[in-house]
């Protein structure tokens, strides 16, 4: 018998840990927890269909990854209006009264780098303005960033985003940039929110020798976790923040939605987790 029934709806999710996960923090609490991979065009359909069928499947709630989490705040009610601002969910409840909506990638990447370092991000190229970008550039605030210095190929999703930021960052300066390695000049730290490094999105979204003079480095990628992104950033002696920071703690925090607060013990989640690595 299922105690919760839950899933991610992404491409390329084959490789995802977020079933063992959420298995894992299921047997903390004597639950049996089904956790469901639900790939759109594996099946056929398109992002909203797949969506629409999950209270019918008996699904509790969804985990929502690239490339969806921009077109799931459009289905969701969102009643925290910081995540509003953000634009992107990866979380969502499934409620008697419709869908709800949460950024556990904003709060995750809040506590991977409180973790990871106890001094201000300085000045920071965040390369990536999509729905996990936003998420990381809206963590950057909080965090006390002086400087956030948005990539993007895509010029009008940086500007939105750095216009969404304006409204919000008080003293902290934004910018948009069309070119990695000239944000990356003077930053501190250095962020990928793309998908360059998965598998199957093979490559770095920033040359190695841009690196050079930087302190941090964070991937949103996690599959694999030694992206050549860190690999290179290792190489220069930048400290490292791995996309499974990101994915254990956005996860901790899924969880809290999903159980309505059953608790967890972290320690022991991520021995297991690293166990069954």
């Amino acid at each position: 018998m299922t105690d919760l029934h839950l899933g991610l709806i992404g491409d390329n999710i084959a490789r995802s840990r977020s079933p063992l996960l959420h298995r894992l923090a299921g047997e903390q609490n004597g639950m049996t927890v089904q956790y469901d991979r639900l790939i759109p065009r594996d099946m056929g359909q398109e992002f909203d269909a797949v969506f629409d069928q999950c209270p019918t499947r008996g699904l509790r709630g969804i985990n929502v990854t690239y490339p969806y989490k921009e077109r799931a705040v459009t289905r969701v009610t969102v009643d925290d209006p910081l995540v509003r601002a953000i634009g992107a969910v990866n979380t969502v409840l499934f409620d008697p009264d419709g869908p709800k909506g949460f950024n556990t990638d904003y709060t995750g990447f809040k506590a991977a780098y409180r973790a990871a370092r106890q001094t201000a991000p300085g000045i920071c190229c965040l390369i990536g303005t999509g729905g996990v970008g936003r998420a990381l550039a809206f963590g950057l605030i909080p965090l006390q960033a002086t400087e956030i210095r948005l990539v993007d190929r895509d010029a009008s999703k940086a500007e939105a985003l750095a216009s969404d930021l304006r409204a919000v960052a008080g003293s902290i300066r934004i910018a948009t940039f069309s070119d990695a390695a000239q944000a990356a000049r003077g930053a501190q730290g250095l962020l990928n929110g793309t998908p360059v490094g998965m598998v199957g999105y093979e490559g770095t979204p920033l040359p190695a020798d841009a690196m050079r003079g930087a302190e941090w480095a964070f991937d949103a990628v996690y599959t694999p976790v030694d992206t050549r992104f860190l690999t290179d950033a290792t190489a220069q002696g930048l400290d490292i923040i791995s996309g499974f920071e990101l994915f254990f703690w956005q996860g901790v925090h899924a969880w809290a939605h999903f159980s309505n607060g059953k608790p967890l013990d972290e320690v022991a989640l991520r021995a297991a987790l690293a166990t069954d690595a």
